[in-house]
C-alpha cells in the first residue's frame, strides 16, 4: 500500500468514526421537546493517536527519524547483527582488529604548548578512571561496529573530566535544533524495565554553565549528508559475511562424509538366523584399514560409499571473499587468501587500503582533539591557569613504516643538495630546512630558521 492510499484510509476512517450523520443530531418530531433536549448525546470516536517517538507513521518512519537515516529499527538491527559478528565470525572480528591495529596500534598522545592545559592534559590522559591509552581500541572498535561514539563527559568539583563510553544500540533518539540537524541538543537512551528514559544533555561551548553537569558528545562515520547517525563499517558486508560461513560449513559437511564407506558382504545364507549370525560377526571384528582379507567362493565383498558429485567450489568462497573484500575495503591477502599474489601486487594493493587507513586515523586525532578540548574547556570554569583557546594536537604512530628506509635516503641526499646550495648563497636556511623536511615526508612548519 502507498503512501497516498495509507492517507485516503486514515482520512475515510477518519470520517466515519469521528463525526456523527445528521440523523443520530436532529431532533425526532415524535418526541416532545422536553425529551428531545433529554436524548443523550452520541459519542464521538476518534481514531488518530498521539504522535510521538513510539508510534509508527505513515510509511513506517517513527517521529525524529530523518529520510537519510535508517528507521530506528532497521538501525537497532544492524548494530545488533553486527556485534554477533564481531563477537562469532573471525572475518568480521580481523576487519574490525585491522582497522584499530593501523590506526591506534603506534598509540597516541596528546600536546598542547601552554604549559598548564598540557600538563592538565596529562593528568586527564593517564587518570585511572580514564586510562586513554588502554581506550583508545575500544574507541577504534565500537566507532567500526557501530558507526557512531557517544561519549559521556562526567566533571567532579576540580574540574577533572572522567570519560564513559555509552554504547550507540542503548541510544533510541537524538534530538537536535529544527532548522539544523548537525547541530544536536539531547540524547535519549531506550526505555529501560521500568519503562524510565534518561536524558543526556549534548555538550555545547557557546552554552557553558558553570554546573559542571555529566555532558554527552556524539561523533558518526560512514554518514550521509543531513544524517544524524553514521554507518557501521561492516554492515555492507553482514550478508556476505554470513554465506561465506554457510558455504564453508557445508565444505566441512561434505569433505567428512565423502570419505565415509562401508561395506557390503553377498553371500548365499541357509536362513536369516545365519545371516544374523555372520553380520554380528563382521561386526564384532570389522577389517582394520589396510589389512587383508581372504575369502571363498560363497562371500563377496564391496564397498558402499555417497557419490555426491560435488565440484571444485574453490572459485565459488573466492568469488565471495572478493565481496567481504572489496566491501571492507581490504586486500585479499589481509584476509589469509594470497591468491597468487607476488609482492609488487601486493604492495600496490596496499595503497588504497593504508590511505583508508590514514584517512580514519586522521578523523580519531580531530575527534579526541575534540574530546580534550570539551575536558579543557568544563576545566577552565573552575582553573583559570588553563587556557580554553590553546590549540590541541593528537600525536599518532605512522600507518606504515615500509617507506621509511626510502624517505631517509631521499632526505640524506636532499640535505647534501641543499646544504650545498645554502653555502654557495642560493637559498637561505629557512628554505634549506624545508628542502630536507619535505623530503623526509615531514611538515617543516614547526622548524624555525
Amino acid at each position: 500500500m502507498t503512501e497516498m492510499q495509507h492517507i485516503s484510509l486514515f482520512n475515510r476512517l477518519r470520517r466515519q468514526y469521528s463525526t456523527t450523520t445528521e440523523a443520530e443530531s436532529a431532533p425526532n418530531p415524535s418526541l416532545t421537546e422536553a425529551e428531545n433536549q433529554a436524548k443523550p448525546v452520541p459519542v464521538r470516536l476518534h481514531v488518530n493517536l498521539v504522535e510521538d517517538e513510539n508510534n509508527f507513521l505513515v510509511g513506517a518512519s517513527s517521529l525524529g527519524d530523518l529520510p537519510r537515516d535508517r528507521h530506528s529499527f532497521d538501525r537497532q538491527q544492524v548494530m545488533a547483527d553486527c556485534l554477533d559478528a564481531w563477537r562469532f565470525n573471525p572475518l568480521a572480528r580481523r576487519i574490525v582488529e585491522l582497522t584499530t591495529q593501523y590506526v591506534t596500534g603506534g598509540g597516541m598522545a596528546p600536546r598542547c604548548e601552554h604549559a598548564a592545559t598540557q600538563a592538565f592534559l596529562q593528568e586527564f590522559w593517564s587518570h585511572p578512571l580514564n586510562r586513554m591509552d588502554a581506550r583508545l581500541g575500544e574507541l577504534s572498535d565500537e566507532l567500526a561496529r557501530s558507526g557512531n561514539l557517544f561519549l559521556l563527559l562526567s566533571a567532579d568539583p576540580s574540574g577533572m573530566s572522567y570519560l564513559r563510553v555509552v554504547p550507540s544500540a542503548d541510544i533510541e533518539r537524538i534530538e537536535s535544533r529544527a532548522n539544523d540537524v548537525e547541530q544536536e541538543v539531547a540524547y535519549f537512551t531506550r526505555p529501560d524495565a521500568e519503562g524510565a528514559v534518561t536524558r543526556y544533555p549534548a555538550y555545547a561551548p557557546w552554552q557553558s554553565t558553570p554546573e559542571l553537569q555529566p555532558v554527552m558528545l556524539h561523533y558518526a562515520i560512514n554518514r550521509p549528508a543531513g544524517a544524524q547517525w553514521g554507518e557501521p563499517d561492516l554492515a555492507p558486508v553482514l550478508r556476505w559475511l554470513s554465506r561465506y560461513a554457510a558455504w564453508l560449513e557445508d565444505r566441512v559437511r561434505l569433505n567428512r562424509f565423502r570419505n565415509a564407506f562401508m561395506y557390503v558382504v553377498k553371500a548365499r545364507f541357509a536362513s536369516e538366523s545365519a545371516r544374523s549370525t555372520r553380520q554380528l560377526q563382521l561386526a564384532a571384528n570389522p577389517p582394520a584399514p589396510g589389512s587383508v582379507l581372504v575369502t571363498d567362493e560363497n562371500e563377496e565383498w564391496s564397498v558402499l560409499s555417497p557419490h555426491l558429485e560435488a565440484l571444485d567450489a574453490a572459485s565459488d568462497g573466492l568469488a565471495i571473499k572478493k565481496m567481504i573484500a572489496a566491501g571492507a575495503g581490504l586486500p585479499l591477502h589481509f584476509l589469509a587468501e594470497p591468491e597468487s599474489s607476488t609482492r609488487t601486487t601486493a604492495e600496490a594493493a596496499d595503497v588504497p587500503t593504508l590511505q583508508r587507513f590514514a584517512q580514519r586515523q586522521r578523523f580519531m586525532q580531530w575527534m579526541l582533539a575534540d574530546l580534550l578540548h570539551a575536558a579543557v574547556n568544563r576545566r577552565a570554569l573552575v582553573d583559570p591557569r588553563v587556557d580554553s583557546q590553546a590549540e590541541i594536537h593528537i600525536l599518532a604512530g605512522d600507518i606504515s613504516a615500509r617507506d621509511n628506509q626510502s624517505l631517509a635516503e631521499a632526505g640524506s641526499k636532499m640535505a647534501e643538495v641543499a646544504q650545498t646550495l645554502y653555502a654557495q648563497g642560493l637559498i637561505d636556511q629557512e628554505e634549506m630546512l624545508r628542502l630536507i623536511y619535505r623530503f623526509l615526508g615531514e611538515g617543516g612548519s614547526h622548524v624555525e630558521a
